[in-house]
């Protein structure tokens, strides 16, 4: 992937929300129990980076595939079994990745700090340290979540690339972010990319008029042609500018026409989100600080505190339940007569 020059802002900020479907988190929670777990788990997605600096997007998608479906609980790390699939086994989360990266954090805080930091909180900080990493804004991530201790497939019903504006906008109010926000969230594309079979249905035929979509830049129409005539599902970069760089290009692209995927290109032409995408193209500074607040928002989706849930110990796998076996009891003996005694032969 190749990297522009260009102005990148980094800061601090601090959100505070107000609770509604969000849960009471606090920054610094493991301050006294794991006060280096932060530290770690950048470290490991540090490492990382350095390798294969896709990650960010891969560790955003995670991040918003967990929280919207049934919180931000860590239930899409959970490996299926033979008896009982999980999140994972789920057609949106087949292509997810990164599950790596949680895992080797997970074993390095286990060293230090055992069953103290939550999978959930993992997910959340390392999606935050790669922001960072590719060029993004830095910012406060509260914690304190719990892990989920359910994982179902059937429960995986996540906005797809193919909707109106107005149909995923309908996902992004119901877990109670607005329409603005879906909007700064959806700029995390600038890292990302998508797979042909996620826009193909732009190419050519486009809702059965035998032509391209016309919304579409008529030479990414034939550059898109070309990745795609190559088989095997190729994928590309979202953002065919920066695509290395965590910046407000996308929003550039999608007012030139060059959205690759529906949804995408929709924001810039839609009556409710164009303005936005206006604003947001133009103003870096002010994507950087939305996008932050948007993130620390959804990071906040109903989730587990207190004494919900557990804190795994293994990321991909469930706790094993807690002994309930009551105590045996010796048995009183008669007064003047010592207890029965259990022999073997």
């Amino acid at each position: 992937m190749k990297i522009n020059c260009v102005v990148i802002f980094s800061f601090v900020v601090l959100v505070i929300s107000p609770c509604c479907v969000f849960g009471q988190l606090i920054n610094n929670f493991y301050k006294n129990s794991c006060p280096n777990g932060d530290n770690i788990i950048k470290q490991v997605v540090k490492e990382r980076f350095a390798k294969d600096s896709s990650i960010t997007a891969a560790l955003l998608r995670m991040h918003f595939h967990d929280c919207f479906v049934k919180g931000c609980d860590a239930s899409i790390l959970i490996n299926s079994t033979s008896s009982k699939p999980s999140e994972k086994t789920a057609g949106p989360n087949l292509t997810v990745r990164g599950y790596e990266i949680i895992d080797e954090a997970k074993r390095r805080l286990e060293a230090v700090c055992p069953s103290t930091v939550s999978c959930a909180d993992i997910i959340t900080l390392a999606t935050r340290d790669s922001v960072v990493l590719a060029g993004g804004p830095n910012y406060f991530v509260p914690t304190g979540r719990r892990d989920g201790l359910v994982s179902n497939p059937n429960d995986v019903n996540l906005p797809g690339s193919s909707q109106s504006v107005t149909s995923a906008a309908q996902s992004f109010i119901a877990k109670g972010l607005t329409l603005k926000e879906m909007v700064v969230l959806l700029g995390a594309h600038t890292v990302g990319f998508a797979h042909c079979n996620f826009f193909s249905s732009r190419l050519s035929n486009f809702q059965g008029t035998g032509k391209p979509d016309p919304t579409m830049d008529p030479k990414l129409v034939t550059k898109l042609r070309g990745v795609c005539a190559n088989g095997n599902n190729p994928k590309t970069f979202l953002d065919q500018n920066t695509s290395n760089v965590f910046d407000n290009e996308f929003y550039n692209q999608i007012r030139l026409k060059r959205g690759v995927l529906k949804i995408d290109q929709e924001l810039a032409t839609d009556s409710t989100s164009f303005r936005l995408v206006s604003n947001l193209a133009s103003n870096p500074l002010q994507f950087s600080r939305s996008f932050a607040n948007a993130m620390v928002k959804m990071g906040k989706i109903e989730v587990l505190v207190g004494n919900a849930g557990e804190i795994r110990k293994n990321c991909g796998a469930f706790n094993p339940p807690k002994s309930t076996k009551a105590p045996t009891k010796t048995p009183k003996s008669k007064k003047g007569k010592s207890p029965p005694v259990s022999t073997q032969n």
